[in-house]
């Protein structure tokens, strides 16, 4: 029990500070406010809110011998969960579970979303099954479609140049990007399937917690320390605090 509180408390802690540095970087910095450096500011926003929503409330569980949460404060964790993974379709897939009774009270998951909402319920949730199963294949099919074509491109302008500097930004930055996104990809696929076989609980819950925590600790890494203006004015402000003491 102790440790993994200690672990999901470092690694929350560690995501605060990486997230809320990026974000305090850009916004001290008028170098910065461009749209590139926007796009950052969004990603530690998400980051810190979808694991906020989720941390917190899983370590007090650890270490707790009741674990209740109410339905409003659960719909509301949902609601931010959805956010975190993707803001398009929250409003429509949680009105589409709150509209239903329910006849169970046990939520076997990490945390509060969709499918562990619609599972309380003893109706016919056929219509839910079908939007999330359309939404699911939507949203993998465009998120990889996009991702291979820019990979394609980024591809066929280092193979015309034949610039050994640029081969090697690219393989650095790409490898990196490329990592990070196939570790989202498959533990947000894991969650998806495994919410069909109900014979693996702890795996899934796994896969949950890795969704958030993993990208959340690598983002402002991979595309913040690897962004020469950016990391330039994070190793400033740490110069200028450690002058100061």
């Amino acid at each position: 029990m102790y440790p993994i509180f200690f672990s999901l408390l470092f690694v929350y802690l560690a995501l605060l500070v990486s997230n809320i540095g990026v974000l305090v970087a850009i916004i001290t910095e008028r170098s910065l406010h461009q749209p590139m450096y926007i796009l950052f500011c969004n990603l530690s926003v998400n980051d810190l809110i979808g694991n906020t929503v989720l941390l917190p409330r899983l370590m007090a569980d650890i270490v707790s011998t009741e674990r209740f949460i109410t339905y409003s404060q659960c719909v509301a964790q949902a609601f931010f969960s959805h956010t975190f993974g993707s803001a398009s379709h929250m409003i429509l897939i949680i009105g589409l579970t709150i509209r239903l009774s329910r006849c169970s009270s046990i939520i076997q998951n990490a945390y509060c979303d969709n499918a562990s909402l619609f599972k309380l319920s003893c109706e016919n949730v056929s219509i839910n099954n079908i939007y999330g199963l359309f939404f699911t294949v939507l949203l993998f099919t465009s998120s990889m479609g996009s991702i291979a074509v820019t990979y394609f491109r980024i591809a066929v302008i280092c193979w015309t140049k034949k610039s050994k500097e640029l081969n090697n930004r690219a393989l650095q930055t790409c490898a990196s990007h490329l990592v990070l996104y196939l570790i989202m990809l498959w533990s947000g696929f894991l969650t998806i399937i495994l919410h069909r076989f109900p014979d693996y609980p702890y795996l899934r819950k796994l896969a949950y917690v890795l969704f958030h925590v993993v990208p959340a600790n690598l983002n402002p890494i991979i595309y913040g320390l690897q962004t020469k203006s950016l990391k330039q004015k994070i190793i400033q402000i740490l110069r200028r605090k450690v002058t100061h003491s």
